[in-house]
């Protein structure tokens, strides 16, 4: 019988307050700040998922659609929508919320893998993916969904340069 983790297992939900630290000359985070998060959550869920070490093995394309303002909060968000042998892809977005006003916008999303190790360091296999309930089914379909258009998307600029 193989093992099998869900979705919501995977799920994970950080927050970061924007302290001058993590801010360029103009008050906003700094793009490596911001991938620092992402990284950081993305790993956390395929551990949680995978219940092993795993390490980052790529990032897909990354868009900084909207900027998060020294003060803001900004909450990352990740889960695993999909896995291979050792593998998992995992979605993260990012969100930034103004927590005077209570406003909040998206501001950044990509994919990343994760592969597992076991105690020696090797890739290790991971559980299949399961998704019992109907909103892990439709995260997972957008995920999938999403990872395909922004592929396709990079394809289409790579052949108009």
């Amino acid at each position: 019988m193989t093992e099998t983790a869900t979705l919501a297992e995977s799920y994970t939900e950080m927050t970061e307050l924007l302290l001058p630290n993590d801010t360029n000359n103009l008050g906003r985070a700094l793009g490596g700040a911001v991938l620092h998060w992402m990284d950081i959550c993305g790993a956390i869920a395929g551990m949680r998922f995978a219940n092993k070490q795993v390490v980052t093995a790529s990032m897909d394309h990354v868009d900084f659609i909207s900027p998060i303002d020294l003060g803001e909060v900004a909450v990352v968000q990740a889960y695993v929508f999909n896995t291979g042998r050792t593998s998992v892809d995992v979605k993260v977005d990012v969100r930034a919320e103004d927590p005077r006003e209570g406003e909040e916008r998206k501001t950044t999303a990509s994919f990343f893998t994760f592969v597992a190790l076991d105690e020696d360091g090797k890739p290790t296999t991971v559980p299949d993916l399961a998704c019992p309930t109907e909103d892990e089914a439709a995260l997972r379909e957008e995920a999938v969904e999403g990872r395909k258009t922004q592929f396709e998307d990079l394809v289409e600029r790579m052949e108009g340069e």
